[in-house]
């Protein structure tokens, strides 16, 4: 095939300087606390706007829409979508394989410089993004702005990936020979993104695979797809060209499995539960009537995460480390503790200082940025209350426990410890995603390790302890794919805490690392013989 000329609208931007990660906005300042209340303002005046499909850069518009809601306020619609079906897939694949011809055969330099100019917009509505992740997610500040930084983090670093990953040689060159090792694009791909972190995820997943040549067909979740539709308004001015991403919110049982199961979608980057995580996983190894590839799956699926407290532990260093990771978003994080395994001799006075702890927190509507926020629907708070129930019956509560009723009738659940609980309990081994912490003993660091691993899960934990052999002795024996010492297990560094899992947590895919980039990527090697 002859190499196709395309013309674009990228202005080339450099990378500047080395990756660094996009700093933390301090909302204890008089200045970023205003501008956060201008935001909000600014972005509650646009609540409800329609959002059309976006498919081969056609707007499209359907007779099914999708409402997405403030949790904190479900009257309160944030945007009206589009709801894609099955008769939409393949127009969105097709789409992307007419945008696949000549998007593979942009340099690297100038997809790289897309992230870069995309990167540039967010940064300058910083505020405004985190707005939005407020209103359509219930994100109090500080959590907004750590997802809109990621966000910015995955576009610089990926960019610089993908220019490194351009620049590769083959470890040897052959006497009498020019070698060269490729790495090329792989077609059109599926991105399911969650709705607990609607940006950065999001646009991570679809960053990594449009900077490394591919298209996309993106079905952001239905809980968040305003943040996604933003987030494709910015890719289109930094210089998208049409059909590189398609935008699709649609229904995962409809829409998301017929582009998972089209014979021409080559890789489904996931994110979300196991139980749709294995799914796709399945769907995705039935090969289709004119498919010439095995498909690829890069999943994140979940976790259910365990920090460890030694007797020998910084106790207040523990006990902010659990709290941060228990809580945190209404614990509505993969990476969040939901259990804590303490050593016996400083037990019952850790329980003391965690049911203290938990009981201060205020809950309540995030736009006025309380410690939690609501948990994301009705049907999420309805879950978390029944584990709940079923938590009273194993172990012992402490805290919390209940909904938190509001004028509103958003949707809050006290921040809720549970004592006392097996280590093979139900609420010690099912993820909850919510804001319910289970406390386990353990007679010694040798059982704190056992019940650490034994789930089916592998993501994220912490271990808590000033002895160095303790901590030499997790980094070896701990299962999990992000591993912590004496901090929280939550809020990975692009970079620093490259972030996947082992076991039913995923493929183990290490977003935000110099791995990350070739699950996009096939390898090809080119030997030319000199004359």
């Amino acid at each position: 095939m002859a190499i196709i000329e395309t013309p674009t609208v990228i202005l080339p931007r450099a990378p500047k300087g080395n990756f660094r990660n996009e700093p933390f906005t301090d909302f204890s300042t008089h200045e970023n606390a205003h501008a956060m209340r201008e935001a909000l303002t600014r972005v509650g005046d646009q609540l409800g706007h329609e959002y059309p499909l976006i498919i081969g850069g056609e707007r499209v518009h359907t007779t099914g829409k999708i409402e997405s809601r403030n949790p904190a306020r479900p009257a309160q619609i944030v945007g009206v979508h589009q709801k894609a079906g099955t008769e939409h897939a393949d127009q969105a694949v097709q789409a992307g394989l007419r945008a696949f011809q000549t998007w593979r055969f942009v340099s690297a330099e100038e997809r790289a410089s897309l992230l870069l100019h995309a990167a540039e917009l967010i940064r300058s509505r910083k505020f405004d993004f985190c707005a939005w992740l407020t209103y359509e997610v219930g994100k109090n500040w500080a959590e907004a702005d750590a997802d809109v930084g990621e966000t910015i983090d995955f576009l610089e670093f990926y960019a610089r990936e993908a220019l490194r990953l351009a620049a590769a040689q083959p470890p040897i060159q052959l006497p009498g020979e020019h070698d060269e090792l490729l790495y090329i694009s792989l077609g059109v791909g599926a991105v399911i993104s969650p709705w607990n972190f609607p940006f950065a995820i999001m646009a991570g997943m679809t960053a990594a695979a449009i900077v490394t040549g591919n298209t996309v067909v993106l079905k952001p979740s239905s809980d968040s797809p305003t943040i996604a539709a933003r987030f494709m308004e910015v890719l289109e001015e930094a210089g998208l060209p049409p059909g590189v991403v398609n935008f699709c919110p649609g229904s995962g049982a409809t829409f998301g499995n017929a582009v998972v199961e089209h014979p021409k979608t080559r890789f489904i980057a996931f994110t979300g539960s196991k139980e749709v995580g294995l799914d796709i996983h399945w769907r995705a190894a039935k090969t289709q009537p004119g498919q010439t590839w095995i498909k690829r799956t890069i999943l994140e699926m979940g976790g259910k995460d365990s920090i460890i407290v030694s007797a020998d532990a910084d106790f207040d260093a523990a006990v902010n480390g659990v709290i941060a990771s228990a809580f945190g978003f209404s614990g509505q994080k993969c990476s969040a503790c939901s259990r804590v395994i303490v050593e016996e001799p400083i037990y019952n006075e850790f329980v003391d200082r965690l049911r203290e702890r938990a009981d201060a927190l205020t809950v309540g509507d995030p736009t006025e940025n309380r410690n939690m926020g609501p948990v994301v629907n009705e049907g999420a708070m309805r879950t978390i209350l029944d584990y709940i129930e079923v938590g009273r019956k194993e172990g012992r509560v402490v805290a919390g426990g209940t909904a938190v009723e509001t004028p509103e009738m958003g949707y809050y659940i006290k921040p809720t410890v549970i004592v006392d609980v097996a280590p093979k309990a139900r609420i010690a081994q099912e993820e909850i995603f919510g804001p319910v912490l289970a406390v386990i003993r353990a007679r010694d660091f040798d059982e704190a390790l056992e019940i650490a691993n034994n789930t089916e899960f592998g993501l994220t934990g912490a271990v808590f302890s000033t002895d160095r052999k303790k901590l030499d002795r997790a980094r070896l024996q701990f299962h999990v794919g992000n591993l912590y010492f004496n901090r929280k297990c939550t809020g990975a560094m692009v970079g620093a805490h490259p972030f996947g899992g082992f076991n039913m947590s995923g493929t183990d895919s290490k977003a935000g690392g110099p791995d990350y980039l070739y699950l996009f990527t096939q390898a090809k090697s080119v030997g030319e013989k000199l004359s």
